[in-house]
C-alpha cells in the first residue's frame, strides 16, 4: 500500500505568497497523499518557470498518478497548459486528475474514444479560463477609463507648489532668470521646474 501512494503527487499553485493555498492543500490531504509528494509553487501562473513545478517533474515516473485541484492551478496560458499536459501524460506517462472536472481524469478511458473526449474538455477548459482572465483585464481597463471619465484620479497626488514658484516662474518669464536659476530657487529639478510651469500656464 506505502509502495502505491509513493507514486501519488499533489500540485498546488497560488498566485501570490498573500494567497492562501488551504483549500487546495485540504483536498491534497484527503486523498491521503503524503506530505513529500504535494509541490506548492507561490507564483503566478503566467509560464512554468516555477521551482516546486520543476521539482515535481524530474520526480514523476510512467503510471505515476498526479492531481490537481483546477485546471487553472496547473497555469494561466491556454497553449502553455495544452503543451505541459501532452508532457505529463505523453512523454512522461503519467496520469492527470483534475478534482474539480471529474472528466479530466486520465485513468478514466484509455481508449481512443476516452482520449478524444478528455482532451476536447481540456482544450474547452483551457480556452475558458484564458477567455475569462481576458475578460477581467478588460473590465479592469472599462472601469478605470469609466473612472477617469467621472473625473477619479489615479497615481499620487502632485505635490504642492513650493510659495516663491509663482514669484520665480515670473521672473524666469520675464528673463531675470535663467532656467537652472529659477529651478534651484524652487529646489527643483530642471525638468519638473519646467513642467510645473507648462502646466501652470495651461490651466484656464
Amino acid at each position: 500500500m506505502t509502495a502505491i501512494s509513493t507514486n501519488i503527487y499533489g500540485y498546488i499553485r497560488v498566485s501570490t505568497r498573500e494567497q492562501n493555498e488551504d483549500r487546495q492543500l485540504l483536498a491534497m490531504r484527503e486523498l491521503a497523499i503524503l506530505e513529500r509528494n504535494i509541490f506548492t509553487d507561490k507564483q503566478s501562473g503566467k509560464d512554468f518557470e516555477r521551482p516546486q513545478y520543476k521539482r515535481l517533474v524530474k520526480k514523476l515516473r510512467p503510471d505515476d498518478l498526479l492531481y490537481i485541484k483546477s485546471i487553472d492551478r496547473l497555469g494561466r496560458s491556454y497553449g502553455e497548459i495544452l503543451e505541459q499536459w501532452r508532457i505529463l501524460t505523453r512523454e512522461k506517462g503519467i496520469d492527470i486528475v483534475v478534482l474539480d472536472m471529474p472528466l479530466l481524469d486520465t485513468r478514466r478511458g484509455k481508449d481512443l474514444m476516452g482520449t478524444f473526449l478528455s482532451d476536447i474538455v481540456l482544450q474547452v477548459l483551457s480556452f475558458v479560463a484564458e477567455n475569462e482572465r481576458t475578460n477581467i483585464r478588460q473590465r479592469q481597463a472599462e472601469g478605470i477609463a469609466a473612472a477617469k471619465a467621472r473625473g477619479v484620479k489615479f497615481g499620487r497626488p502632485p505635490s504642492p507648489l513650493p510659495e516663491n514658484f509663482y514669484r520665480v516662474h515670473r521672473d524666469w518669464r520675464g528673463k531675470k532668470l535663467t532656467l537652472q536659476q529659477a529651478a534651484n530657487a524652487c529646489a527643483m529639478p530642471v525638468s519638473t521646474f519646467y513642467a510645473k510651469a507648462v502646466r501652470l500656464e495651461n490651466t484656464p
